[in-house]
């Protein structure tokens, strides 16, 4: 059983202490020194506990990583230490299971270790050509096969690069040729595995997630006739620069209202009129995720502008809203392990279609990426199934961010709008959870007091 490092009881204590899915304070942001010790736990974790259990998984007992500084391979980023920001030079990682249950061998062919699991194993004195050091460790090693990061489905994957390829089997002996495999299979697992370690914090993440777009979604950010989208766009920016944390891709907010305008994907994401001012009976949508500890979150949520006289948000669009909420019941009800993307994506919609709900599913695995590795379920696109990484099977202990959105026809707006809904979840052996909850209730701006009368 693994120990559980201090600054992870320090998270779960403040998680477990104030677990109000959206409260009022942003928790506690750590420090870059206890960040570094969270993230080094974990890795240590993941290398020791979680990796020998992927490489006899996928029936591979030698995996070479090979990057070159600033063009690091994605799952090389993912394994570097804390105060590693990029790789040396040229790195070179090997993980050998010499089988028996014995524990891995992992190595790093460079002149110095990598962290503290990976020895380093390059004697310049005695193998001056770092391939030639390479070349010496796997004919020691002998193993039955070799997986490299190559890959048609994954760019998660597919991180050696073409010269690194080349000049590694200009090296490497002929006969050791014929055991290369891709180690596609085996970097996914990596990649969209998370560990009992990982999710102590992550419900804190996406709670700070959450708790900065109920801000932005507040008379602190909006004054209704004057504040733009644009200006909620860059607070969510500044904000997230401000509390020492990252992001992966750049918000967005947009409008639907009472106009003679049809929801456009593409609007969504790239013709947004960044200076639309927000107005009273407007329904808002954000599309917002942060960095934090080498995991991402993303989220999608509503908020409605009060019109002077309203006192909460319109019957109708509480009905759109709960419409949107079934839609996700349903996708997250046809998570079993061993269903392909695709296959749960067709049967959501078959069931959304029987109850009569115009559904769009473009849901995606994240972790420690954004758009991460995993089965894709959908995508806006193409909703008859991805084909290759909506083949992939859906495994346990792996997190999604459930994303979709629901049209209704709105009497009142002579017009069908779309209910764009996207939280964070975890699967696992007891079944489909969010990770720190989702929304079921739009905001609303302004909040009202409830001792005010009319």
């Amino acid at each position: 059983m693994s120990r559980t490092s201090p600054i992870l009881l320090i998270f779960l204590f403040i998680f477990l202490l104030s677990n109000n899915t959206f409260s009022q304070s942003v928790p506690i942001i750590l420090t870059e020194r206890e960040r570094a010790i969270a993230v080094d736990d974990i890795l240590e974790d993941r290398i020791e506990n979680l990796l020998p259990t992927l490489m006899r998984r996928e029936g591979i007992d030698m995996w070479v990583i090979i990057s070159r500084e600033y063009n690091e391979d994605p799952v090389m980023k993912t394994m570097l230490p804390s105060t590693w920001l990029s790789a040396r030079r040229r790195t070179v990682m090997v993980f050998f299971d010499p089988g028996s249950g014995k524990p891995l061998d992992k190595l790093a062919i460079a002149r110095y270790d990598v962290g503290t699991l990976l020895k380093g194993e390059w004697d310049i004195s005695s193998n001056p050509d770092q391939w030639d050091a390479l070349a010496k460790v796997i004919k020691e090693k002998n193993p039955k096969k070799i997986g490299l990061n190559f890959s048609k489905n994954y760019g998660h994957a597919d991180g050696l690069t073409y010269n690194e390829h080349e000049e590694f089997l200009q090296k490497l002996p002929k006969e050791f040729h014929s055991k290369i495999v891709s180690a596609e299979k085996l970097a996914v697992g990596w990649l969209e595995t998370r560990t009992e370690k990982e999710m102590i914090i992550y419900p804190m993440i996406c709670r700070i997630s959450h708790e900065i777009i109920e801000e932005a979604f507040s008379e602190k950010v909006i004054q209704p006739g004057i504040t733009t989208i644009d200006d909620v766009v860059w607070f969510l920016r500044q904000r997230v620069t401000d509390s020492g944390l990252g992001t992966w891709f750049h918000p967005t907010i947009d409008i639907q209202r009472t106009d003679d305008q049809k929801f456009d994907h593409l609007r969504t994401f790239s013709k947004r009129p960044g200076n639309q001012v927000i107005l009273p009976g407007d329904l808002l949508h954000c599309d917002f995720g942060i960095t934090y500890l080498r995991l991402n979150t993303d989220q999608q949520q509503h908020a409605y502008i009060l019109k002077p006289n309203e006192t909460e948000v319109p019957a109708y669009l509480k009905k759109a809203f709960a419409t949107g909420n079934r839609l996700q019941d349903i996708l997250v009800s046809q998570f079993k392990s061993g269903k392909s993307g695709n296959q749960i994506l067709l049967d959501a919609l078959a069931q959304a279609e029987k109850e009569g709900i115009n559904g769009s599913i473009y849901t995606h695995p994240i972790g420690s990426h954004g758009h991460a590795a995993g089965p894709t379920i959908g995508l806006w696109d193409q909703q008859k199934g991805v084909k290759g990484p909506g083949d992939y099977p859906l495994y346990e202990n792996t997190a999604y961010s459930i994303e979709l959105n629901a049209a209704v026809k709105i009497d009142e707006w002579n017009k069908s709008i779309r209910i764009m809904l996207e939280e964070d979840g975890y699967f696992d052996k007891t079944g489909f959870r969010f990770i720190n909850g989702r929304q079921k209730e739009i905001f609303v701006i302004p909040k009202l007091k409830a001792n005010l009368g009319k």
